[in-house]
């Protein structure tokens, strides 16, 4: 873990990030997007998310190894302090501790945002297959989330119905009058 770099996903990153998500999309059900994003397409999701939240790459020795990002929970003002967390990590990078990493970071950034409330969607299977194991359900509550929500069948890909579940962490205390929410761009230019 010594080596691992942690930065501001960019526009130029595009294609290796893509090439990470795109395994998710085409083989496993942990997605459920059928149709692998064009660059074009995944370039505008990278920079306008980068508006407001943050969207942190992680690299070891030049080699791009996944990327976290946030984005709003819900589009009203009530819920500034709230996020939708998300990660994906090369399929061989995956359980070596890589992920926690990058999700510490990406924690610390959204608590200088003034964010209080973490969310995950998370495709869930009732009986996991090789499509998709509850290994990101695992993940998420050993980072501290709770599992608040269980959608039964509300995904249908490759053939087969899939949950869908939520999950939340805490950041803060939730203040009597909290603190502004402060977009990304203010701490990444």
């Amino acid at each position: 873990m010594d080596g691992l770099f942690l930065r501001t996903a960019t526009a130029q990153d595009v294609r290796e990030l893509l090439a990470i998500y795109a395994p998710y999309v085409t083989d496993t059900a942990v997605t459920f997007e059928y149709e692998v994003p064009s660059e074009g397409e995944f370039a505008r999701r990278i920079l306008e998310t980068l508006e407001t939240y943050p969207f942190l790459v992680v690299q070891d020795e030049g080699k791009t190894l996944g990327y976290a990002y946030a984005t709003a929970f819900k589009n009203r003002a009530a819920y500034d302090w709230s996020v939708q967390t998300s990660i994906y990590l090369r399929m061989e990078e995956r359980q070596k501790g890589i992920g926690r990493v990058l999700y510490n970071a990406l924690e610390a950034a959204l608590k200088r945002q003034n964010v209080q409330n973490l969310y995950a969607c998370i495709a869930y299977a009732k009986c996991e297959d090789d499509r998709l194991s509850n290994a990101s359900e695992a993940f998420h509550t050993r980072m501290g989330y709770q599992k608040i929500g269980h959608f039964t069948s509300c995904g249908y890909k490759f053939g087969t119905w899939y949950d869908m579940i939520w999950m939340e962490k805490m950041l803060g205390e939730h203040p009597e009058t909290p603190e502004t929410f402060l977009p990304y761009s203010m701490f990444s230019r």
